[in-house]
């Protein structure tokens, strides 16, 4: 039994979803909280909304999980069978039933929060993502370049989901007069930068894993970037991503926040060490690897930077 429920578990990438459920917190009370109070709004949702909705991004995701799993079973047993979970510990048939009982109470979870909010923007994010997670899996990550753009975009969507259920939940409470007001603009700013962030950083990854399971991808014929042009490109290609990121980076944490810049303020500091440095890491061990494990170095420290731009959030609520 204990068997069955960590094999679900790891099916599922419990550990993710619970970086997931931190994140969406994080944007929630240490982001759209205080962007709220500059605009002399106050706390908007409710937190019965708050957990709702966490609670329906991260079933969503965990259906998404266990249906890329699902699809990839051909690749796993090439790229790594000893982490192969689908066939191995859990059936097909099984693992089917839990995306769909995982999407389905995730989608009703937000579609609920979309509601009460009277968002129709949330709603159609809520519908439209399960859908791309599965067309994804089944076909559109073995194509080039798309498959990259698709979960990277998926990824950008958890900071935005807590814009529009607080900008409809304030459209329905105060209508007209959210217009004289700067706080839909500041929402999206400030939460859209975080999106933009993951995207950039979850396409590099998703480039870099690429690279590490081109061997089960060229077996099965999948046309991704690596497969289609060769490593040394696709390398360049992470490069420019992370030479894009270093620049918005730095413009962001040097000079578009509204307190005193430098060198010796905590948010520079913060920019330099937490995230630019272990992004430049993952970027040099990226340039020097050689095996597949090589490549799962970088994305680990990918990963941290991440983490590590979740966390800024606690550096710029001074700035809110």
């Amino acid at each position: 039994m204990l068997e069955k429920i960590k094999a679900y578990g790891n099916l599922v990438r419990w550990m993710n979803l619970i970086m997931l459920l931190i994140l969406m917190g994080v944007m929630e009370q240490w982001v759209a909280v205080p962007v709220l109070k500059k605009c002399l709004f106050g706390t908007v949702l409710p937190v019965w909304m708050v957990i709702l909705l966490m609670i329906a991004v991260v079933l969503i995701a965990a259906g998404g999980y266990v249906i890329n799993d699902y699809f990839d079973i051909k690749i796993d047993r090439i790229n790594k069978p000893e982490k192969l979970i689908v066939t191995n510990q859990i059936s097909k048939e099984q693992a089917m039933r839990c995306h769909q009982v995982l999407t389905i109470l995730g989608a009703s979870c937000g579609l609920v929060v979309a509601w009460f909010c009277r968002s129709w923007s949330l709603a159609l994010t809520i519908l439209l993502v399960p859908g791309i997670l599965w067309f994804y899996s089944s076909s559109y990550k073995r194509q080039f370049i798309i498959g990259n753009v698709m979960v990277a975009f998926v990824a950008a969507l958890p900071p935005l989901t807590i814009v529009m259920a607080n900008v409809g939940l304030l459209r329905h409470r105060y209508g007209e007069i959210i217009s004289y007001s700067p706080v839909e603009h500041d929402l999206y700013i400030w939460l859209g930068g975080f999106s933009l962030f993951a995207f950039l950083t979850t396409l590099m990854r998703e480039m870099m894993k690429d690279i590490q399971d081109q061997q089960g991808d060229r077996e099965l014929e999948c046309h991704t970037l690596p497969v289609r042009c060769g490593e040394w490109a696709t390398k360049w290609v992470i490069t420019v991503i992370g030479a894009l990121t270093i620049a918005l980076l730095i413009w962001f944490g040097f000079f578009a926040l509204p307190y005193p810049h430098g060198w010796d303020t905590l948010s520079s500091r913060f920019v330099v060490f937490g995230i630019l440095t272990p992004l430049v890491c993952s970027l040099v061990l990226m340039w020097a690897a050689k095996i597949p494990s090589d490549y799962r170095s970088a994305q680990g420290v990918m990963k941290f930077v991440m983490l590590m731009g979740m966390l800024y959030s606690f550096v710029i609520v001074r700035a809110l």
